[in-house]
Order: C-alpha cells, then sequence, then structure tokens
C-alpha cells in the first residue's frame, strides 16, 4: 500500500486500500468484515473457522473492528445456563458514512493547518 498522499493518487487503490488507510484496519480485519456480511452473526470460533485462523486471532480481528465501529457485539443466552458472544457487521452504508465523517474532519484539519504553514514554517 502506498505511503504517502502523492504515491496514493498514482497508485491503483480500491476500496478496501482507502479503508483500511481511514479506519486503520489490516487486511485480516476487512476480510473479518466481508465474512460476517456474507454470513450473518457468528462468534470468535466459527469465524476462525471460516477464516481458517485460530480463534485468538479472529477475536482479535474482532476487537479491532469493534474499536473502530464497524462491528457490535452481541450476548446470546444458552437454555442450560450462560451465555456466548455473536458478532454482528454494521451494514456497508453506515461504513461508508464514517469513511467520509472522518475524511472530512481530516481535510478540515489539514486544511487549518496549511492556514499557518508559512508561519509555522518560518519559526
Amino acid at each position: 500500500m502506498a505511503s504517502s498522499i502523492p504515491e496514493m493518487l498514482r497508485a491503483d487503490c480500491k476500496c478496501e486500500d482507502m479503508a483500511k488507510c481511514v479506519l486503520g484496519l489490516k487486511e485480516l480485519d476487512i476480510s473479518t468484515y466481508k465474512r460476517l456480511l456474507e454470513n450473518g452473526p457468528m462468534t470468535a470460533e466459527q469465524l476462525g473457522d471460516l477464516l481458517e485462523r485460530e480463534r485468538s486471532t479472529a477475536y482479535r480481528s474482532l476487537q479491532n473492528l469493534i474499536a473502530s465501529g464497524l462491528v457490535y457485539r452481541e450476548t446470546r443466552s444458552i437454555d442450560i445456563g450462560g451465555y456466548y458472544y455473536e458478532y454482528v457487521a454494521i451494514e456497508p452504508l453506515k461504513v461508508k458514512q464514517m469513511i467520509k465523517k472522518t475524511i472530512d474532519e481530516w481535510y478540515q484539519k489539514m486544511n487549518s493547518l496549511i492556514e499557518d504553514f508559512d508561519k509555522e514554517l518560518m519559526r
């Protein structure tokens, strides 16, 4: 993936690349999110099996997605007592809105820094 804005502008970027950059996700996080969208709510163990990864690896990816706001977990009760968690992906339209909002905030911040660029440079 490109490491600078000029590189990104020249590169053949995909939506996934942009989402990883803007939301701070890894390749596995994108795969995990996609599997949840395709298959509906799942446990970390089920996701691990689907991703062909250990449950703990799937769980770490889920924690990244929860922190990013792309996934939430629901508690499910077991009839004989106890509970487990199922993880649910938010709809892509909401992800799109999150990405747009983050980019807009970044743009505003960069724009205000540019306004003071010449003053800061001459310090």
